[in-house]
């Protein structure tokens, strides 16, 4: 599988109101399709400013990211963002006042592409989540914490990105719907050849991770998953 996303020597800084807090230092590090990918640290560490870095929503101060091989500084951030770097967050970000099928259709009518295509697709997309098709007529907060999830990986699915940026996905589920989500992003790489790359804390997701990289003071570091899981 290629890479799909290359970071060199990658650092991020910005001012709080009393000092200079260099949140990402000096990151080196690929991403390729077919893999799902792990990035653990206390808060604070970094993981989610990197993430936000990987999807386009701040710029490095210094280093490179590039995308498929392209600078992301030298792309239309909008674009890169609406059709390149799909976001799944930990609080869902449903829009309330729509229905699920009008949640995933959305991104899809941001390209321009709309009526029953768009609606065939979510249909399809929700199959592909575990859920069933009546779900598309009902809105989020009909559904269980565990179900807006899946609709979220299903509207980030609809962006026709192959790179799955996830931020704390299982952090408002219970173990059971945790499981079945990473579950599913792992299905998504393995079967369907997504780049997942999940920012969490929940170290039980670890031994389903192919690549497990752990973050500290802005530094990070791959881990060898092999020793991670020994038994004891």
């Amino acid at each position: 599988m290629k890479n799909i996303l290359e970071l060199h020597d990658v650092s991020y800084s910005y001012f709080s109101k009393y000092q200079q807090v260099d949140a990402v230092k000096n990151v080196h590090c690929n991403f390729e399709q077919g893999k799902v990918y792990a990035i653990v640290g206390k808060s604070g560490s970094g993981k989610s400013t990197l993430l936000s870095l990987l999807a386009g929503l701040d710029i490095p101060s210094s280093g490179q990211i590039l995308f498929e091989g392209q600078s992301i500084e030298t792309m239309d951030l909008a674009k890169y963002r609406r059709e390149c770097a799909a976001m799944i967050y930990q609080s869902f970000r449903l829009f309330p006042l729509l229905t699920v099928s009008e949640n995933i259709t959305f991104p899809m009518e941001l390209r321009g592409f709309k009526g029953k295509k768009a609606r065939d697709r979510a249909r399809e997309l929700v199959k592909r989540v575990a859920l069933p098709e009546s779900v598309l007529d009902r809105f989020p907060n009909m559904l269980s914490g565990g179900e807006q999830q899946r609709v979220g990986i299903a509207r980030a699915m609809s962006m026709n990105s192959q790179l799955l940026l996830a931020d704390e996905p299982t952090g408002n589920l219970d173990e059971e719907n945790s499981q079945n989500i990473i579950d599913i992003l792992v299905r998504l790489a393995h079967s369907d050849s997504y780049c997942v790359v999940i920012a969490t804390h929940d170290l039980s997701i670890l031994p389903k991770m192919d690549v497990v990289f752990h973050m500290n003071s802005g530094v990070l570091r791959q881990e060898n998953t092999k020793l991670l899981f020994q038994p004891t």
